[in-house]
């Protein structure tokens, strides 16, 4: 994006600073209905390991690990890895652009608001990197939090450095990971109130959007 910087650092000081709360933050209900429904979906399909993009402190981490998957997450907060270990998991200090994996490492990924950080110049490389550490066929989960495809420093965050946001429509959100492989699922829900907001910080302009990726079956 012209004018904004590489948002990385700053999301990994903002995370570092608001690790803790995070930690106890509850989950919006829908959020983790689309998450049982993912963990039976992978279950079904009889996929043993599940990659994180974007774990943060762990907390669906842990439910995934007590649904007996084999789980493996990242952040750039090193913070929020080092509250994610503590629960037990399996985490580490990585950028979406480079993940540490080798091709087809994992059976099913997982991604909550985390790429909608990424830059629209950008979001294709990561997207490209998450499908070359799943398996070929793998379900990949994307949450995200809508928008009229604009890109802003977050005008919410009270702190500095703020937070960067791609805000993308539904339409632009489908093409974009429509070129990766085949988009089975997507639907939204309405942006909840209080903690469970979005950037919309409650006042109900935004709703989430809830997809599945599938790889394509040979690369």
């Amino acid at each position: 994006m012209q004018g904004i910087p590489d948002p990385e650092a700053a999301l990994a000081a903002y995370y570092d600073r608001h690790a803790a709360a995070r930690d106890t933050r509850p989950l919006p209900p829908e959020r983790v209905a689309a998450r049982e429904w993912f963990v039976r979906l992978v279950k079904d399909e009889h996929r043993r390991s599940l990659f994180e993009l974007g774990c943060g402190t762990g907390v669906e981490g842990v439910a995934f690990v007590q649904a007996g998957l084999h789980y493996t997450g990242v952040d750039l907060s090193s913070e929020s890895v080092h509250i994610a270990r503590r629960h037990g998991l399996d985490c580490t200090v990585a950028s979406g652009r480079s993940l540490p994996f080798v091709d087809g490492a994992f059976d099913a990924a997982w991604t909550m608001s985390t790429l909608l950080h990424v830059p629209n110049s950008r979001i294709d490389d990561v997207v490209r990197e998450l499908v070359r550490v799943s398996a070929p066929g793998a379900p990949i989960a994307v949450g995200l939090w809508s928008g009229n495809d604009e890109e802003v420093l977050n005008p919410e965050d009270l702190d500095e450095p703020r937070r960067f946001f791609s805000r993308r429509s539904d339409e632009t959100v489908q093409r974009i990971f429509a070129g990766h492989g085949a988009v089975e699922h997507f639907r939204t829900w309405p942006e909840g109130a209080g903690v469970q907001s979005g950037p919309g910080a409650g006042r109900g302009t935004r709703h989430y959007q809830f997809l599945v990726l599938r790889t394509p079956s040979r690369r």
